[in-house]
């Protein structure tokens, strides 16, 4: 869809009452006025515990339908609720892309002895015991749901590795031992192997369980009427499988469906790899670009705006980056914490909103706010979601050419009339910077959108330039000023 807007419809501080649903039902027609054409849903379904954000899953077939763990809903609510939240999204033409979280389990039913080797948490091929028996919660039965939607059971030699001695009361990271056991060796390389992340690790060398979560992702599809995923965690997952998951979903699914893989790097080069080796089967969030985005806000004026978008996915990948401002993962108080200061939000949310390339996606945190607290930046983030729908169309030309002050213009297109903006940012002092946007605005007449420059207005030239103005540490945006 073009000028398309995905948004995360989730924090990590959202209350635990279970009406998250409820919300999103009756959000969803804003949600389409406001330009977002997408949400990305939380892990809907049982986790270990209620509270859960959702990335200790336990039960993939439970959406808050069976008594498990203590409870039927999760912390978003009921599979009923969950069913009309998605249902009024699709009536209002937002698509739904749920989070799927397919690297590990948690909370399991039983206890179960194997055998492990413990290995070192910086390197996970340096074998720091011997084999060993151990106790290790692996055996998963969903006694609430019994064998509704699929029979299969997970066993101990269905997981690679865990993190607690159940025996001994030990936590470390334990490798699993057994007949073709190991780590999967297509994944990062960060810590030697990053194949395990946390709780009881998918082994994605087992038939039984490619079989299994294939049969899943086909399911959870046609059962909900899915539009896509966001796969969690796929720097730890072996890259074949995600191929042939996305190959086996998309061929078995009645419509298109999109994918997003959350690889958390700072290198371009690492997420580059990744795409080649899975054919190109997802698009990938451009966590480079966030973290230029944090580094810029915190240095400030020391920041050389000039260097922006180099060494990001979505000036190398422009069609396969997803490009955002913040998520739950970087929010304050979060094990990634890489929050991009206030001052720059804006000014962020400009730049993915209203440049040519990448796929944006909107944080429900910068929109809605985090635990309960206002957000700042909602005003602003409607006034460039109205912006993208109406004016960010035809050829973009960069002047990112300036340590202080950078920016772009969208020249418009005949198919949308008033169509055509010029992007300004600054870093440190205010000041004019002479861009073209085309000669077919010669002699109109743009004024700023965003009130940073209340009142100014200024004339095209004959040649289609112009010098445009944005005040210090500030983010402008000129269009037509009708």
């Amino acid at each position: 869809m073009q000028n398309g807007v995905m948004m995360q419809y989730f924090e990590w501080d959202m209350p635990n009452d279970g009406q998250l649903w409820e919300r999103l039902q009756a959000d969803a027609q804003h949600l389409a006025n406001i330009g977002i054409t997408a949400v990305w849903v939380p892990p809907a379904y049982k986790n270990m515990v209620q509270n859960s954000v959702g990335y200790s899953p336990y039960d993939l077939y439970d959406f808050g339908e069976f008594d498990q763990k203590g409870t039927i809903r999760t912390k978003y609510g009921t599979r009923a609720q969950f069913d009309q939240a998605l249902q009024s999204l699709h009536r209002c033409n937002i698509s739904v892309y749920l989070d799927a979280v397919l690297n590990h389990k948690a909370g399991a039913d039983e206890r179960e002895s194997f055998w492990v080797k413990r290995v070192q948490e910086d390197n996970r091929y340096a074998e720091i015991s011997d084999a060993y028996e151990m106790d290790g919660w692996t055996h998963f039965t969903f006694p609430g749901r019994g064998e509704k939607y699929s029979p299969f059971k997970w066993h101990w030699y269905h997981f690679s590795g865990l993190d607690y001695d159940a025996r001994r009361g030990e936590s470390g990271i334990f490798k699993i031992q057994g007949d073709g056991k190991d780590w999967c060796h297509s994944v990062d390389h960060e810590k030697g192997n990053y194949d395990y992340l946390m709780f009881a690790n998918i082994d994605y060398r087992h038939p039984e369980v490619v079989s299994e979560m294939l049969r899943w992702g086909d399911w959870v599809v046609q059962e909900f009427n899915l539009d896509g995923f966001r796969l969690d965690a796929v720097k730890h997952i072996t890259r074949p499988f995600i191929r042939h998951f996305m190959h086996s979903v998309r061929e078995h699914s009645p419509r298109s469906l999109y994918a997003v893989g959350e690889f958390w790097k700072y290198s371009e080069e690492d997420l580059t790899e990744f795409l080649q080796d899975t054919q190109e089967q997802l698009d990938l969030f451009d966590v480079p670009l966030h973290y230029k985005f944090h580094e810029a806000s915190v240095r400030g004026a020391d920041f050389d705006l000039g260097s922006l978008m180099q060494d990001t996915l979505v000036s190398r990948h422009p069609s396969l980056a997803v490009t955002f401002v913040d998520n739950h993962d970087s929010q304050p108080g979060q094990a990634l914490e890489s929050t991009v200061q206030d001052w720059f939000k804006p000014a962020a949310y400009a730049l993915i909103l209203l440049q040519r390339s990448g796929y944006p996606c909107v944080f429900y945190g910068d929109y809605y706010g985090i635990g309960g607290r206002d957000a700042m930046h909602r005003g602003v983030i409607d006034t460039l979601l109205s912006i993208r729908r109406k004016r960010a169309f035809g050829e973009q030309w960069d002047y990112f050419d300036n340590e202080r002050i950078v920016g772009f213009v969208r020249t418009g297109e005949k198919a949308h009339p008033g169509s055509g903006l010029a992007l300004l940012i600054s870093n440190a002092a205010s000041g004019e910077k002479t861009m073209n946007v085309g000669e077919a605005h010669a002699g109109e007449i743009w004024r700023e959108a965003t009130g940073c420059c209340p009142g100014e207005e200024l004339q095209i030239a004959s040649d289609g330039s112009a010098a445009f103005r944005v005040p210090a540490g500030k983010v402008a945006v000129w269009h037509r000023a009708d």
